[in-house]
C-alpha cells in the first residue's frame, strides 16, 4: 500500500474540528451509572495450565447490562506485592485466545487482564472467543458489528463494549494482586479505540498504550479508506440513504477525537503512515486532541500492523520509565 494520506508534517498539526454532542458527559455518566447498579460479581478461576512462572485464571464479570464478559488473568508468579496491570482489549473479530498469546507483560513482571469483546472470536481461528452479545437490535444491519444498532446511540454496540472495558477495570482492582495505582489500559486497533475510551471514562486509569486506533474519526475514515470494518458503514449508508445523519449522530457519541479531548493521563500512541485500514489522519485527529503527556511512535513503511514486536518494545520502555521514575 503507498502512502495515501497527508504528509507527515501536515498530519502532527491535524486537528479537526470535533462534532460533539452536548450531552456527551451526561450519556456516559448515566450509561456507567446503570452498568454499576449490577453486582461486578468478578470471578477469578484457576485455570489448569502448567506455566512455571506465570499463574492463569479464567476471569469473568458483569458488564453492561449485567451480561457476562469473560477474559484471562495472568499474574506472575511470586510477585512480591502488588503489581502494576495491563488492560488488554482486543481487535476486530478476535477472541481472548490462548493464555500463551499474552504472556509478554507477565514476563516483564506486570499482571495482564484479557478483556473478550462481546460478540467477537466466532471468525477467527488463532483467537477464538467464548462471550456473545446477548442484546438484540431492532434495526437492521451491515454484517460486522459496526453497524449494530447504530440508530441510536442508546442501542448502539459499541456503548455495550466500551461500558463492558470500564468494567474491566472495576474487576481488576478487586484483585489483591493489583496495584489499584497502576493501572494501565492498551490494545491495538478495535482494542486502542476502546483503551482510548476507558483512559477518559474511568478514574483509575494512569496510562494508555493505543496503537493504530479505530474508532475515530468517523466521517474522514469511511471518505478516505475502502477497508473494512470501516466499509461496513458505507454499505449500510448505501442502502440507509436517508439516515446518515442520525448515523452520524450515533458515531459522535464513540467518537476517539471525543475521548481524546478528554484524555489527562500520559499516553503512547503509534501511527502507521501506509495503514488503509485505520488511516493515518484518524489517528493523528486522536492523538493531536490527547489533553495529556502523549508520545506517538510513526512507522511509516507498516500497514495496519504498525509496529509490531518493535511496538511491543516501545511501550514496555515507556511503562518501565513512567511507573518506576527511573
Amino acid at each position: 500500500m503507498p502512502l495515501f494520506d497527508l504528509p507527515l508534517e501536515k498530519l502532527r498539526a491535524y486537528l479537526p474540528d470535533r462534532d460533539e454532542p452536548a450531552d456527551f458527559d451526561d450519556f456516559w455518566s448515566r450509561t456507567l451509572a446503570e452498568a454499576r447498579e449490577f453486582d461486578l460479581a468478578a470471578e477469578y478461576v484457576p485455570y489448569d495450565l502448567p506455566f512455571a512462572a506465570v499463574d492463569v485464571f479464567e476471569v469473568s464479570f458483569a458488564g453492561w447490562g449485567g451480561h457476562r464478559i469473560n477474559g484471562w488473568f495472568l499474574l506472575p508468579r511470586g510477585a512480591d506485592g502488588p503489581v502494576p496491570c495491563v488492560m488488554h482489549y482486543i481487535g476486530y473479530s478476535g477472541g481472548r485466545g490462548f493464555p500463551k498469546d499474552h504472556l509478554f507483560w507477565p514476563a516483564a513482571g506486570y499482571a495482564v487482564f484479557v478483556m473478550e469483546t462481546r460478540g467477537h472470536g466466532g471468525g477467527n481461528v488463532g483467537s477464538p472467543g467464548t462471550t456473545g452479545d446477548p442484546h438484540g437490535s431492532g434495526n437492521p444491519q451491515a454484517p460486522g458489528m459496526m453497524t449494530r444498532g447504530i440508530l441510536d446511540p442508546e442501542d448502539y454496540y459499541y456503548r455495550r463494549v466500551f461500558t463492558d472495558a470500564v468494567r474491566a477495570v472495576d474487576a481488576a482492582l478487586e484483585h489483591p494482586a493489583v496495584d489499584g495505582g497502576r493501572i494501565v489500559v492498551s490494545g491495538g486497533s478495535q482494542g486502542g479505540g476502546i483503551a482510548q475510551a476507558t483512559a477518559a471514562l474511568h478514574p483509575a486509569v494512569q496510562a494508555a498504550l493505543i496503537d493504530v486506533p479505530f474508532l475515530t474519526h468517523f466521517r474522514r475514515a469511511v471518505e478516505i479508506t475502502g477497508r473494512d470494518p470501516y466499509q461496513e458503514l458505507v454499505r449500510f449508508l448505501a442502502t440507509r440513504r436517508d439516515s446518515a445523519e442520525q448515523v452520524f449522530r450515533t458515531l459522535a457519541y464513540f467518537d476517539g477525537m471525543n475521548f481524546a479531548a478528554r484524555g489527562q493521563v500520559p499516553a503512547l500512541y503509534s501511527v502507521a503512515l501506509m495503514d488503509d485500514v485505520c488511516p493515518p489522519s484518524t489517528v493523528f485527529a486522536a492523538y493531536n486532541h490527547w489533553q495529556g503527556p502523549k508520545e506517538i511512535t510513526v512507522w511509516p513503511w507498516n500497514n495496519h500492523e504498525g509496529g509490531g514486536g518493535f511496538q511491543s518494545e516501545e511501550q514496555l520502555r515507556y511503562l518501565h520509565k513512567l511507573l518506576s521514575g527511573s
